[in-house]
């Protein structure tokens, strides 16, 4: 039996891909904040994903990003157990007078670490 693989063969594909990216596969060891796992980014799309069909009715083509970029609020709220409500009122009060230079400040994250 030989133990030649073939140069376009699947597994050669699979371990060359893998190579070519080894430096993103192995950051999370100097990054232990970085999850391993996908599965809680893929459960939190879960329900969006499932509510597509009732998403197509919220407007128009630029409401689209608009609700993306508040259902990522709340599901990273709901990943850190911060509550949604007291978080949005909170942020909200002060949002329109906000600079760009200090939006790092009030994610769902800097806030949940001001407010345990």
């Amino acid at each position: 039996m030989s133990k030649t693989v073939l140069p376009k063969s699947a597994a050669v594909q699979a371990c060359s891909h893998t190579l070519a990216i080894w430096n993103r596969l192995i950051r999370f060891l100097d990054h232990p904040e970085l999850e391993l796992s996908t599965n809680l980014a893929e459960n939190s799309r879960r329900p969006i994903a499932l509510g597509r069909a009732n998403l197509i009715h919220i407007g128009s083509e630029q409401t689209g990003p608009c609700v993306a970029a508040i259902l990522s609020v709340v599901e990273s709220c709901r990943r850190l157990k911060t509550t949604i409500r007291k978080y949005l009122a909170d942020i909200l009060r002060g949002l329109a007078n906000a600079s760009i230079q200090h939006i790092a400040e009030i994610t769902p994250a800097a806030w949940a670490v001001k407010h345990p």
